[in-house]
């Protein structure tokens, strides 16, 4: 046999090779990548020319974030069941293929989808349902050879309003009748393509307890194209009557919780929807909905729910006085909540229990009368060592509480106290920084007419006022505080510590009972050495504030453990520690660091730090609404949790473990200067434009890796440069946009400063033109 034979052999022996290496498993798993496709951790690529009739159909084992088909002519349509393996993609890229129909509905399953490019197919239209409940930053679309129809007059709205960068692209369609003629589909003149107008009123603007309501929906103009009328969102039952263009909803016997509720309605043809809401305002006398027995947390509380419209009025009875220093066997009585407005009144009684001294007599519970007392029993008047130890207690008592108010007047001072549009600082030694400023809005604002003034609360003993409780909705009634969540000392398990600061060690710890769909948590556990009343009752009011911090860029309280010593407050355990050591770890001086980076990270990126940045604004921007200012912010103060996520958190150990980051004055004030601003500096003076000035020094901190700023300046030389007005270099990987922010942050009059609202804003907007791929945590 010749060469030419023997290479012909050669050729056939290692086709059939290769062939019954591809076919020899029959039976592959479901989880292996579809052959003539390439996979890769959270990616699935399928590159090779005609070789894909149908989306590739497969279960991942792991999550797929970012999808790549092209140049495949027999992928003609896409529906939901195509994509339902993969709801955790990102990016998709169906590109120089035959797709020529998408379905409604075939990125429902795809919630976090963001970046979609399906430019060069055959698409002649795109239904505006497709991408109705994502929130796209990029969809690209040129390339295909679209129709000027209504079905795509979305298309031409989404340019001229400059969404997801359609306004970037050269679109064209063809005019109907005229396929040889294309048109700019921004300069398309639209004709008779317009979505449904649609107008709800009700009978009446306000409705009383079991009235009846009429809500009638007209559409304007009446379109044949426009589909059926849709009238709901109550939980009520009525009858509808249809006539022509409108549509008639009566609903019988309105109740107390039907006040509040959107009614909308709703029609849509292909052009888009309509809709239009109306909220019901039905007024009712006060139903006190839940009134518990006291229970103990800080202090005794009592736990109640309100209802009304308009707002009811609350008025305490007792046998007795409500705001008690001391919870004794002299408070054990009745409590009457009476709730009342101009619609009637109600109110419940209850027999609160909170100590029993042997020779006392015990009290009769009380069922919903007025002006009821229990009498003690003659046998126990006549007991005359009753009546001796019932004077020696309250002659102690008496003692112990003046003894108290002269030393609170004389030495205390809540490190959280309330203050004015301003926070002037003294000599306090606090472990936390985080203040409240009350100067803004002292109280919380009532409901809109309509809603319901809904009342839910501890009353406690003693009450102690603070105007941000319920800060969040207005339905909260100003004056009723939140109670401190209580963590059993049981359901803790302290694992090893991660540090430890002027108020004690901080420890990795397992609580049991936070979350009922996991045997245990990791949480971050803050002791408190020091047992001293001072320091308790600090701890006691830092805990209420934190109760009331809630933002996915705070780290999250937990709650208090009271039982026993130490005290503890239970955090959020974020896993990459504090954003400082996490900076260092991955910019180009990480070998320098004491400890060994970890394997699997990287040298940030700048689409990375602006990530990093948004979110601690995000943080900044929440304290500010809720007028607080934090006064020590910087990235020490800053953790790392999962998935790149930044939160704002101070365990109070920054200031031992970054010792030399603080200025100490007067031998016991400890003060952040490189971070502050000179009117925090000369006159101690915290406001929100200083927390301002300290997040623009934050950015520097992210742009340089972690460095410490004037790290070539000793202390008061970098209170000599602060005070004469000079500033921060621009860092070497900090783009011009990042340091005009700084020097907005920097500006030496606070009101020249820019506002943390503008700042979020332009971080965010600088984050989204580079998104970022969260591949640094491995």
């Amino acid at each position: 046999m010749g060469p030419a034979g023997r290479t012909s052999c050669l050729r056939l022996v290692l086709g059939v090779v290769l062939l019954s290496t591809c076919d020899s498993s029959p039976g592959r798993s479901s989880h292996s990548c579809p052959q003539k496709c390439h996979c890769t951790t959270g990616k699935l690529t399928c590159e090779w020319r005609d070789m894909l009739q149908k989306f590739p159909g497969f279960e991942p084992s792991k999550a797929v974030h970012e999808i790549i088909i092209v140049n495949q002519a027999d992928l003609t349509t896409m529906t939901a069941r195509d994509l339902e393996p993969f709801p955790d993609v990102r990016n998709l890229t169906i590109a120089k293929c035959g797709v020529k129909s998408i379905s409604e509905n075939a990125f429902e399953k795809t919630k976090n989808l963001r970046f979609v490019n399906l430019s060069s197919n055959l698409l002649q239209t795109l239904s505006w349902k497709t991408f109705q409940q994502h929130h796209l930053e990029s969809l690209w679309l040129t390339g295909n050879p679209w129709k000027c129809s209504c079905a795509n007059r979305w298309l031409r709205d989404w340019q001229l309003s400059r969404r997801a960068e359609l306004h970037n692209q050269t679109l064209e369609c063809h005019i109907p009748g005229n396929l040889d003629r294309l048109v700019p589909m921004a300069e398309w003149d639209v004709v008779d393509c317009v979505k449904p107008t649609l107008l709800l009123k009700l009978n009446s603007p306000v409705f009383h307890e079991g009235d009846d309501a009429v809500i009638t929906c007209t559409m304007t103009p009446f379109l044949n194209n426009s589909g059926a009328l849709h009238l709901g969102n109550t939980s009520s039952h009525g009858n509808f009557e249809e006539h022509g263009n409108s549509l008639n909803l009566t609903i019988h016997n309105l109740t107390f919780s039907q006040n509040g509720k959107r009614m909308t309605c709703w029609a849509e043809n292909e052009v888009g929807r309509g809709m239009s809401s109306q909220t019901l305002n039905v007024t009712y006398a006060p139903k006190i909905l839940s009134f518990e027995e006291p229970q103990k947390y800080f202090m005794w509380c009592i736990s109640f729910l309100v209802k009304g419209n308009p707002r009811p009025k609350l008025t305490w009875m007792f046998n007795g006085c409500l705001d008690i220093d001391l919870a004794t066997h002299h408070d054990n009585g009745n409590y009457t909540l009476i709730a009342s407005n101009d619609f009637g009144k109600s109110k419940r009684t209850l027999s609160a229990f909170f100590m029993n001294i042997s020779g006392f007599p015990s009290l009769v519970t009380m069922k919903d009368s007025d002006n009821e007392k229990n009498a003690p029993s003659p046998d126990a008047l006549r007991t005359k060592y009753g009546v001796y130890l019932a004077v020696t207690i309250a002659a102690t008592v008496c003692v112990v509480l003046a003894a108290m108010i002269i030393l609170i007047n004389k030495y205390g001072r809540s490190k959280f106290s309330l203050k004015g549009a301003s926070v002037v600082g003294g000599e306090e030694e606090s472990a936390s920084p985080l203040h409240h400023v009350a100067g803004s809005s002292g109280s919380v604002s009532s409901a809109e007419p309509g809603a319901d003034a809904i009342l839910i609360g501890m009353r406690r003993i003693p009450v102690i006022e603070n105007p941000q409780y319920f800060s969040d909705t207005s339905e909260m009634d100003s004056n009723t505080p939140m109670f401190v969540p209580h963590i059993k000392r049981q359901d803790l398990t302290l694992k090893e510590e991660l540090g430890e600061g002027a108020f004690g060690k901080v420890y990795l710890a397992e609580c049991s009972t936070l979350d009922v769909n996991q045997k245990t948590s990791l949480v971050a556990a803050k002791t408190l050495k020091e047992p001293s009343e001072t320091a308790r009752r600090d701890f006691f009011r830092e805990a209420e504030l934190l109760t009331n911090l809630r933002h996915e860029h705070i780290v999250c309280f937990h709650g208090v453990c009271i039982e026993g010593e130490p005290l503890i407050m239970v955090f959020e355990y974020m896993r990459n520690g504090d954003l400082n050591k996490f900076l260092r770890l991955r910019g180009p001086d990480a070998v320098f660091m004491g400890d060994e980076a970890p394997v699997e990270a990287r040298e940030l990126s700048q689409a990375q730090m602006l990530y990093i940045g948004s979110q601690v604004a995000s943080g900044v921007l929440y304290l500010a609404s809720q007028h607080f200012v934090h006064r020590d912010l910087a990235t020490r103060n800053c953790l790392v949790g999962e998935e790149l996520v930044v939160k704002i958190g101070d365990f109070g150990m920054s200031r031992d473990v970054y010792s030399t980051d603080y200025y100490r004055v007067g031998g016991h004030t400890m003060l952040p200067i490189r971070w502050m601003p000179p009117e925090s500096i000369m006159y101690r003076r915290f406001t929100a434009e200083s927390d301002v000035w300290s997040l623009g020094v934050v950015l520097w901190e992210i742009f340089t890796y972690g460095k410490q700023p004037w790290y070539q300046l000793s202390n008061n030389e970098v209170i000599e440069c602060i005070c004469q007005g000079r500033v921060l270099e621009r860092p070497r990987s900090c783009p011009l946009e990042v340091y005009d922010l700084m020097l907005g942050c920097w500006q030496r009059e606070p009101q020249q400063r820019l506002n943390i609202a503008q700042i979020h804003s332009h971080l965010c907007s600088l984050a989204k033109v580079s998104p970022v791929y969260l591949d640094v945590l491995g």
